[in-house]
């Protein structure tokens, strides 16, 4: 049987600070590569999970974000390019985060939306998440469960939010690859399967996939899920003006349950490293003070 966490009324800093000084050493997590055998994709679907620091030792469960990587990433950028490791160690052993599963799943050139070549929300959706919740010791339910990514896994994680508030407590976006009305030529979408019909890009299938008409299946609902997006304003894809646009149409149906931040830099881990401290104090505010 799990055991009851509970999150004293003390700020997250004074309690673990003395976890800290009981144990005399900073607590120190792990990433562990796993796999499981998809029957949506018929193969070995890959990923990597941050444990936390005692997670073998203990019987508690944990919110679990699910983090993903841009277009031709793998289930390795977000632990190596992203810094997740050492980032998730020092938040935590600062208080500023309670301790978290990060699940960061590799699926290069799938924009994490069923497209024309492969259905990577399917995956993410039917297999990913019930893997997840079946072998670890997870918050199994909504609010214990988050999405973020960059670039196409900013564009993923808009997507899959809007589309599935039932699922996700909060959202991160950082660059998100979200072009309204369609991609510029530069991007990598125009020349991926999953826009594409008889091998060329199709705005049809572009402007189907993309957040505007989800989101306006999100507004008739009731579920809201904040959103904490971040770009760098000289993004060389152009994808700072559509983040803007991103935040403005989400504002009205959510006043202050989403936050815009534009910082210096472009399209790159410099911006994205930068921003994941931020992003993860921003989506533990959600995480419930007690759970089963």
């Amino acid at each position: 049987m799990h055991r009851c966490r509970r999150w004293p009324a003390v700020p997250f800093a004074v309690f673990l600070a003395g976890v800290v000084l009981a144990g005399g050493t900073a607590a120190a997590g792990e990433i562990v590569h796993r796999s499981f055998d998809s029957e949506v994709l018929g193969r070995e679907y890959r990923y990597s999970v941050y444990f936390p620091d005692d997670y073998e030792a203990d019987e508690v469960r944990y919110p679990v974000l699910y983090l993903l990587h841009g277009a031709s990433g793998n289930e390795s950028s977000w632990p190596g390019g992203g810094n997740v490791r050492a980032t998730v160690d020092r938040l935590v052993a600062a208080g500023e985060i309670p301790p978290l599963l990060v699940v960061m799943p590799g699926h290069s050139n799938g924009w994490w939306v069923d497209g024309h070549d492969v259905p990577a929300a399917t995956v993410i959706r039917e297999e990913l998440l019930p893997h997840v919740d079946s072998t670890l010791r997870t918050i199994p339910h909504r609010e214990g469960r988050f999405i973020g990514g960059l670039s196409a896994g900013g564009y993923g994680a808009v997507n899959l939010a809007l589309d599935h508030p039932y699922l996700f407590a909060a959202a991160a976006a950082l660059s998100p690859a979200v072009y309204t009305p369609l991609p510029p030529e530069r991007s990598g979408s125009r020349r991926n399967p999953q826009f594409a019909r008889d091998g060329v890009f199709d705005p049809d299938t572009w402007r189907r996939l993309n957040y505007p008409l989800r989101l306006e299946r999100y507004a008739t609902g009731r579920l809201r899920v904040p959103f904490f997006l971040l770009t760098g304003r000289n993004d060389e894809l152009g994808i700072t003006a559509h983040t803007q646009t991103l935040f403005h149409r989400l504002w009205p149906h959510q006043p202050g349950a989403v936050e815009l931040r534009i910082v210096d830099g472009g399209h790159d881990w410099s911006v994205w490293r930068a921003a994941l401290p931020d992003a993860l104090r921003y989506l533990c505010r959600f995480v419930p003070r007690e759970w089963p």
